[in-house]
């Protein structure tokens, strides 16, 4: 993992500066391709949902409070989107412990998939901690075209993003 862009200071983790491995993802770049898995440890990628608006919530893990409160969050807002719409949360979770968050928390709407494999989601949209090879928190929204239309980096991986601006911009790409 050496071989990625390292950004140090990116954001802060309990207070602490934290480093990022990968690029700083930017609004109008085409989206970068990874390979997660879904919680039956299918693959899936940039073009699994292809043409339709992605809402990707990317949190370090859904055992903790703010994760868990922000993967709600989409899931109650997801009900109100088209099916021309897709929301996943992204960890490195396991599969197997999403499946089961998931089925204790009534999520439905959310799709939640794992970068524990090969952390390509977290090094190519330069969201992998580089310390912890968890993921940072930040709300992506990619439209129908593969190119990023909104972006939120969490400044402190410890406190939600602003649900209403990553709503917003899938609304404006429907």
């Amino acid at each position: 993992m050496s071989e990625y862009q390292v950004r140090e200071g990116a954001v802060k983790f309990k207070g602490n500066p934290a480093a990022l491995l990968g690029p700083e993802l930017k609004v109008g770049e085409r989206a970068p391709d990874f390979q997660v898995v879904d919680n039956g440890l299918q693959p899936v990628t940039l073009a699994t949902d292809a043409g339709k608006v992605r809402l990707v919530a990317v949190v370090p893990s859904l055992d903790t409070p703010v994760c868990d409160a922000m993967t709600r969050q989409f899931n109650q807002d997801a009900a109100a989107l088209p099916d021309s719409v897709v929301v996943y949360t992204i960890s490195v979770d396991l599969p197997f412990a999403q499946k089961r968050w998931c089925g204790n928390a009534g999520i439905e709407k959310v799709k939640t998939l794992s970068d524990y494999q090969e952390r390509s989601f977290g090094l190519n949209y330069g969201l992998l901690l580089k310390e912890l090879k968890l993921l940072a928190r930040a709300v992506i929204v990619i439209d129908q075209q593969d190119k990023v239309s909104y972006v939120e980096l969490v400044p402190e991986v410890t406190h939600e993003p602003d649900y209403t601006a990553a709503l917003e911009a899938v609304k404006k790409l429907l």
